[in-house]
């Protein structure tokens, strides 16, 4: 499991956001939602309960969190944030590319 460096968090997970990320750190996590890039090319990004992640098939996928969120409704209103950035920032939806390349340039 990986965290993207510029990790986005809904705006009802802001004040949490500490315990939330060592919350899902610690596979304790408690009702929060988590965003990946998507796993198939149909979709922009995957929103999992974090609990999902004690799953033995999610501890073996390397899994970029790219946001964090407090419940579902503060999940989806992430994405659309999200995928709004990758809009404002790229002028299309390749929302995995987007991830892609600014996870390299922070470590250029």
């Amino acid at each position: 499991m990986r965290w993207y460096e510029r990790l986005y968090v809904g705006e009802k997970a802001k004040k949490k956001r500490y315990s939330i990320i060592q919350a899902v750190r610690e596979e304790k996590p408690s009702g929060y939602y988590i965003l990946t890039p998507a796993s198939n090319e149909k979709n922009l990004l995957d929103i999992y309960p974090a609990l999902t992640l004690k799953q033995p098939y999610y501890k073996e996928q390397d899994l970029l969190i790219v946001g964090v969120a407090a419940d579902y409704q503060d999940a989806a209103m992430l994405v659309g944030r999200i995928v709004g950035d990758v809009y404002k920032k790229t002028g299309g939806y390749d929302v995995k590319g987007f991830l892609r390349q600014e996870t390299a340039s922070e470590h250029d």
